[in-house]
């Protein structure tokens, strides 16, 4: 039995879009507690599933989980985008979750959080330089641009400015430090949400680069995927969702070859056949039980060829 305290989004939907009762090998590439690697086990006994996750605090989960799915379910610490350096046979479907986990958030020590006050980390592999090392060394405009450009933060040079002032009075080492800071300079949402969230947001992408992540697994979704198989992502803010959305409007497209002497004439279909025409998102039942939820949008598309 999964104790986790981690609940998995639209995981009905997730398994329903993945399309997984019959039987096949899955790629669970944002492993975490094991909620969608589990579900996708229970839907068939002749499932196999194969887990990622960069974030070292998942390995005890996974191979334990290794244990109670003898042959059927092997563990990976590594990033999702390395999917195809590890896997060298078709899958039937590949499901990621994109984001930081509610674990990862409710841990105080690994500083994704504005509200609970920690080391200034964000770092989901826990390597390489943190949260921390990025807002004591960027110049001012580099933390607005990165503030601006991953966080959609319109006030981005005024948090920045505002960083870069209380930094040389002493080193910025912990979330709230950094979101007094931020507090202190913006007023507080009218939708009472937290005037911090989208600087953080920024951070916590910038530090595990997650959208040349996204974009990186993505690509290999194309080489990994056999004829039929699903493509499932659940995402949870604007960049991810318009990431995945335009990879597959442009993968669905089907090319054609342009001759000036001759009409159009249609040479190759599209890689994908687009299953969400809109992106599906958590009902009320679920937004009550689990209020993470709110933001999650899942789109999903099928490999045509």
């Amino acid at each position: 039995m999964n104790n986790s305290p981690h609940i998995p989004v639209l995981l009905q939907e997730v398994i329903q879009n993945l399309s997984c009762q019959n039987g096949g090998v899955y790629i669970d590439g944002t492993f975490g507690a094991g909620g969608y690697s589990r579900a996708i086990l229970q839907s068939n006994p002749q499932n196999r599933v194969i887990g990622f996750d960069r974030d070292p605090s998942a390995m005890t989960t996974g191979l334990k989980m290794e244990e109670d799915f003898c042959g059927r379910f092997s563990f990976i610490h590594d990033c999702f985008s390395n999917m195809a350096v590890h896997i060298d046979e078709p899958v039937d479907g590949i499901v990621l979750d994109l984001g930081v986990s509610s674990m990862q958030i409710d841990q105080p020590h690994r500083g994704f959080s504005f509200r609970f006050d920690g080391p200034l980390d964000m770092r989901m592999d826990q390597a390489g330089r943190s949260a921390k090392d990025f807002v004591n060394s960027l110049s001012e405009k580099e933390l607005a641009d990165l503030i601006f450009t991953y966080g959609e933060e319109k006030a981005s040079r005024r948090i920045a400015s505002a960083i870069v002032r209380a930094r040389v009075e002493k080193p910025i080492l912990t979330t709230g430090q950094l979101a007094d800071i931020i507090h202190q300079v913006m007023p507080r949402p009218k939708d009472g949400s937290d005037s911090a969230m989208r600087t953080f947001q920024a951070l916590r992408i910038y530090v595990n680069d997650e959208l040349g992540e996204l974009e990186r697994a993505l690509d290999a979704s194309v080489h990994l995927l056999k004829p039929g198989g699903r493509l499932v992502v659940v995402s949870f803010h604007s960049l991810e969702d318009r990431l995945v959305k335009n990879f597959l409007i442009k993968n669905a497209v089907s090319h054609v070859h342009q001759n000036r002497y001759a009409p159009v004439e249609e040479t190759k279909e599209g890689l994908f056949s687009i299953i969400t025409k809109k992106p599906i998102c958590a009902g009320s039942l679920e937004l009550s039980q689990n209020p993470r939820a709110h933001s999650a949008k899942l789109r999903a598309a099928r490999r045509r060829i």
